[in-house]
């Protein structure tokens, strides 16, 4: 998917096509095809190894930089419903006469840059935009982050009530965001490090026209990418230590279970045992008497009672 916008002097944004591209505008490049790829290289100049930079889920976050334009790769968060979240690279390429974003899935860090919020944003100030919607990364990552604090207290409470596989699989699924996260933001930290250097070169003036405006723009997505690392950094520990505790606690459950498992074997044990002994073809005490089935049942019962109060001060109930 293809789509062009520009911001207009007055405010609103106005869609554009390959057709009628202009200066300034914004090219949003979703799931591209090879097509589109190729057209939008062609029309703009950029590396067609920029284009196609995000569409490796596996892609590290960094920047490039080529005679007429800047990428910024970025790892963007996403959610995926219920507990599954993740986390996607997001090419962010400016030239000197356009901004170009290209992401193999629609995420709400871009999809909130529309006509609705269209005031708040200018396609033709390249850079300041750039900045934005690494602000806007950041602030979702902390947004999700918030989420899956919420979630685990959830589960938390649920499984102190009822110990379930499908919360402990869905502690496991946060974990496995978190650490996604983690990456991520480990990753765009290093990327906004090198941007706040590159203000300093000369030579990248031209493409990355910064203000001072957009350098406390810039100032403050590194504090909330920061604020975000030390959020999930806090949140793994948590949901690590959270795991280990209800994995001792389901250890010593099953060893509760084995122990009084062992201890009613030991019980039943006995009654078969004795009326064994009375069983064989020996002479036994009680052989000839009328009421001896009574006996041999009381002796078993006595032995047992006596046994299981043995066992119950030994805790194995």
């Amino acid at each position: 998917m293809l789509q062009i916008y520009k911001s207009l002097e007055s405010g609103p944004l106005q869609e554009l096509t390959l057709k009628t591209l202009e200066k300034g505008a914004w090219i949003n490049i979703v799931d591209p095809t090879p097509y589109e790829l190729k057209v939008v290289s062609n029309l703009t100049e950029v590396d067609p190894d920029f284009l196609r930079s995000a569409l490796d889920d596996e892609e590290r976050s960094h920047t490039d930089v080529e005679e007429n334009s800047v990428m910024v790769l970025t790892n963007v968060p996403v959610f995926r419903g219920e507990d599954s979240y993740d986390a996607l690279p997001l090419a962010i390429i400016v030239t000197d006469e356009y901004i170009i974003t290209v992401c193999l899935e629609e995420t709400p860090v871009i999809t909130e840059f529309n006509e609705r919020t269209s005031r708040l944003f200018r396609t033709y100030k390249k850079t300041r935009f750039l900045f934005q919607i690494l602000y806007k990364s950041a602030t979702y990552f902390l947004r999700y982050l918030r989420q899956i604090s919420k979630l685990s207290e959830e589960i938390e409470d649920q499984l102190r009530h009822d110990m379930k596989n499908s919360e402990i699989l869905r502690l496991l699924e946060l974990q496995k965001g978190l650490t996604y996260f983690n990456a991520a933001i480990r990753s765009n930290g290093a990327v906004l490090d090198k941007l706040l250097r590159m203000r300093n070169n000369t030579s990248l003036t031209p493409i990355l026209k910064a203000y001072e405006e957009d350098e406390d723009l810039l100032e403050d997505v590194i504090i909330e990418n920061k604020q975000a690392k030390e959020m999930v950094e806090m949140y793994s520990k948590i949901l690590a230590r959270l795991a280990d505790t209800f994995s001792s606690i389901i250890s010593n459950n099953q060893n509760l279970v084995m122990k009084f498992l062992a201890a009613m074997t030991i019980i039943l044990a006995i009654p078969t045992v004795v009326s064994s002994f009375f069983g064989m073809n020996v002479p036994v005490p009680f052989a000839e008497n009328a009421h001896g089935f009574l006996y041999v049942m009381c002796i078993a019962f006595s032995i047992s009672i006596v046994s299981a109060y043995v066992l119950w001060h030994r805790d194995m109930f």
